[in-house]
């Protein structure tokens, strides 16, 4: 395996895909710092308003030199920042960081990334892909006027796989579209593991609008909350033409959430972050509006419900990765052409 610029860059997108969409309405991002050819830390942004993957990755650098050194007392991304440029000894200036995504350059619930490297003065700073935020673009500029050796563009294709949806829902809206499934295609019954409806609650916690079928409210009778995690219920559009339900069924029940009954699918226009519930029936009719397919297979084998539409839809697999012994498959629609 060659070691170079790819290879680094590879650890912080692979890093970073293990927090998709956990971080809206930011992007995920990785970092990766390497000093002399050793790589010290691997890390990651984990949610809106905490650390930036910069933050954590140079936090957990110098902390691997330095252990027990009073930064590891340091939580908040101001006081790391503070402390960092305070302290740093020119620890960083025989280092090369790596960053899915250009550094910002503003100050927002936390401060410039941009500006903390510039202080720094890292050797070198690779980043795979410019900042499609205006408000937090010009980090490149920043660290070059300190002549700081920035090279753009390392495994871009990747990382706008990575960037995505923070691209779609930061101009209209994302959909996304959740189904899980055996080895076999069974999907009905209980399929998923514990760890992966943690996961699924934890999404749930984000988004802005749930999207289900009417059949599958009235068969299931769902909560579709985020009780596993503590979180946040998500307002839930029922897709259906009958708009006769029984109002016994558990998720009319939560409170502080908006239940829309409606066959109009123009209403998820009115949303950012739209994550879709549901088996073949619905995702035949969402097939022109559905941004991203998040496939969590379970490693058995069933008899159940299987495919069953005649549905013809193109995938591409841009992320593969583990929750526990289940396999997690993010696939971005392909276009399709007449």
């Amino acid at each position: 395996m060659k070691i170079d610029d790819n290879f680094y860059m590879k650890l912080a997108i692979d890093e970073a895909w293990k927090y998709q969409l956990i971080t809206y309405p930011n992007p995920a991002v990785g970092c990766v710092v390497v000093k002399n050819g050793e790589i010290l830390s691997i890390e990651a942004h984990k949610e809106a308003g905490q650390a930036h993957a910069e933050v954590n990755a140079l936090k957990a650098a110098y902390l691997k030199k330095y252990p027990n050194d009073v930064l590891k007392t340091k939580k908040s991304s101001h006081d790391i920042h503070e402390y960092l440029i305070k302290n740093h000894n020119n620890f960083f200036a025989d280092c090369e960081i790596y960053v899915t995504l250009e550094p910002c350059n503003h100050i927002g619930k936390t401060p410039s990334c941009a500006n903390l490297l510039k202080e720094l003065k890292p050797k070198r700073v690779i980043i795979a892909h410019e900042d499609t935020n205006k408000q937090a673009s010009g980090g490149i500029q920043t660290l070059e006027s300190v002549n700081i050796d920035v090279s753009l563009g390392c495994m871009k294709k990747e990382a706008y796989d990575l960037l995505y949806p923070f691209i779609k829902w930061s101009s209209g809206t994302f959909v996304f579209y959740k189904m899980a499934q055996t080895l076999n295609g069974c999907i009905d019954g209980q399929v998923s593991s514990k760890m992966t409806q943690l996961y699924v609650h934890t999404l749930r916690d984000k988004i802005d609008l749930m999207l289900i079928g009417g059949n599958t409210v009235r068969t299931d009778k769902p909560t579709l909350d985020a009780r596993y995690i503590a979180g946040r219920a998500p307002n839930v559009m029922i897709y259906s033409k009958n708009k006769i339900f029984d109002n016994n069924i558990p998720l009319f029940k939560v409170p502080n959430r908006e239940v829309i009954i409606s066959d109009d699918l123009f209403k998820l226009l009115d949303y950012k972050f739209v994550m879709v519930e549901g088996i073949y029936n619905l995702m035949d009719i969402l097939k022109e509006r559905i941004d991203y397919m998040i496939l969590l297979v379970s490693p058995k084998i069933r008899n159940g419900i299987n495919a069953l539409n005649e549905i013809d839809m193109d995938f591409e697999i841009v992320h593969e990765n583990f929750i526990g012994e289940e396999k997690i498959v993010y696939l971005k629609k392909k276009p399709s052409f007449e």
